[in-house]
């Protein structure tokens, strides 16, 4: 499977068992662990029995997002085999790295316009939606940017506390 490129260096490609530790530590960053609903710090055993349960579904996939030839980023999408082709993303950011090279929001605008496109033109979704917080503005305003739409709003436990989630979507031609 081919990533999709934005750019000559910014392309999604299939996440490989060599990148676990990779992904596992930008997973980890307080920043995306404060946004995330699964706040705690995941350790080895419980990213290794992630991992083992998602590389060999075919309803999911994990793409690593590399920014200017450098990784940076992960999507993960679920509902790849669902006869309706309504996909459900989410991502994170090598938060650390990309702040020390000063390339946050160009890879972020990156990433999320390389998942637009592999959704839509390579796993053939019809729609793509996720939940965010409803206090993670700066990725709400990032999906409306895209053309996201909320369809609704909801309340849902996050480490036993009850918070605001939005669902944005995005439909095929919108």
């Amino acid at each position: 499977m081919s990533g999709t490129a934005t750019r000559a260096s910014d392309a999604l490609r299939p996440a490989r068992d060599a990148d676990l530790a990779t992904i596992l530590r930008w997973r980890n960053h307080p920043q995306v662990r404060e946004v995330s609903l699964t706040r705690h710090e995941i350790g080895p055993a419980e990213h290794a029995a992630w991992w083992a349960g998602v590389r060999g579904d075919p309803d999911r996939r994990v793409l690593v997002h590399e920014h200017r030839g450098l990784p940076c980023g992960v999507v993960t999408f679920s509902g790849v085999a669902s006869p309706d082709k309504a996909l459900t993303w989410g991502f994170y950011l090598d938060v650390e790295g990309l702040d020390a090279r000063r390339a946050l929001m160009p890879a972020w605008l990156s990433l999320e316009r390389a998942a637009i496109a592999y959704a839509f033109d390579v796993l053939g979704a019809r729609t793509l939606g996720g939940e965010t917080l409803a206090t993670n503005r700066p990725v709400l305003a990032l999906h409306r940017r895209f053309g996201f739409t909320i369809v609704r709003r909801y309340e849902r436990d996050v480490d036993g506390t009850p918070h605001q989630l939005v669902w944005t979507e995005l439909s095929r031609g919108t």
